[in-house]
């Protein structure tokens, strides 16, 4: 059979990296048939390049790889694959087999309910307005995902509303989200992070919500967990490996920005993808890289 690669963004933050490597021990666990290997793309260590190479050197020459992000935007339409070339010419002969993003799962839905539920009872969930964050992109279908995530969340729970916004790089943020709530009427605000591990960007939210909040002491505003290295999570990674076996592996191409002119973004149809630079890995000229790949859904 054959190994899989899980592949995470990366974060400055040591308890993302140790919640990172949780989960890819989650998934060894799961699946102690294979061999299970992490690696990053950025930020910290390991980066994909040693993964990749311990793979290789146990005599692998297919490698399966998921991608551990919630949306498909830049990073595993673009940087990932960019990554896997690079590792093909580092590695003659050797192939990979590329699996999709984690998506608004039904047992990821079920860990952002269980946050909601630690943080608020049942039964006020009616009254309750949830501020669901995500990432943000600049991929107005990695957006749209967050959107229907949201949705995804409010339906059959009796949730108040579940209003969609994001850290970084889309509008609305958290404080706007958070003062729509309020102007609906709610006085019980969740703020929801669609994140999977700890870093900036969740310390982030934090601290906007925080902010937020002390300006409205009549709102009480509360903010959940993230989703974290368990079970639920290490059981999508292992249904995204599936799929590359089961030929089941369905990418949305309709409404990608790298291969379709939407208003305000037509300069990405068909712009070129580069790796990232790893400090261990310098991908541009004044290190290892090899040019520029063309976006493909691997």
């Amino acid at each position: 059979m054959n190994p899989l690669l899980v592949v995470g963004h990366g974060t400055t933050s040591d308890e993302g990296v140790a919640q990172f490597g949780r989960l890819v021990g989650e998934v060894g666990r799961l699946a102690p048939y294979a061999d299970v290997v992490g690696g990053f793309l950025e930020l910290a260590p390991p980066p994909i390049q040693d993964g990749v190479a311990g793979l290789v050197a146990a005599g692998h020459r297919t490698i399966d790889v998921v991608p551990l992000v919630l949306v498909a935007a830049g990073h595993s339409k673009g940087d990932i694959p960019a990554a896997l070339a690079r590792e093909k010419l580092r590695h003659p002969g050797l192939s990979f087999r590329y699996g999709r993003p984690l998506g608004p799962h039904p047992l990821l839905l079920a860990e952002a309910e269980a946050r909601l539920a630690a943080v608020v009872r049942r039964e006020l969930w009616p009254e309750t307005a949830v501020v669901l964050v995500g990432r943000g992109a600049t991929d107005p279908d990695a957006n749209a995902e967050v959107a229907k995530t949201a949705r995804l969340l409010q339906e059959g729970r009796r949730i108040g509303t579940v209003e969609t916004s994001f850290v970084s790089l889309a509008e609305p943020g958290v404080p706007a989200a958070l003062e729509r709530a309020r102007r609906l009427g709610y006085r019980r605000i969740v703020v929801l992070p669609w994140l999977l591990f700890a870093g900036v960007l969740p310390d982030r939210i934090v601290a906007q919500a925080a902010e937020w909040a002390a300006l409205q002491p009549e709102v009480e505003v509360l903010t959940a967990g993230l989703l974290g290295p368990t079970e639920g999570l290490a059981r999508v990674v292992l249904e995204r490996w599936a799929e590359l076996d089961g030929g089941d592996l369905r990418m949305n191409c309709d409404t990608c920005a790298y291969r379709v002119a939407l208003p305000g973004f037509e300069a990405k149809v068909g712009a070129p993808q580069t790796p990232h630079d790893h400090p261990d890995d310098p991908a541009h000229a004044h290190g290892h890289g090899h040019g520029s790949h063309d976006h493909v859904h691997l």
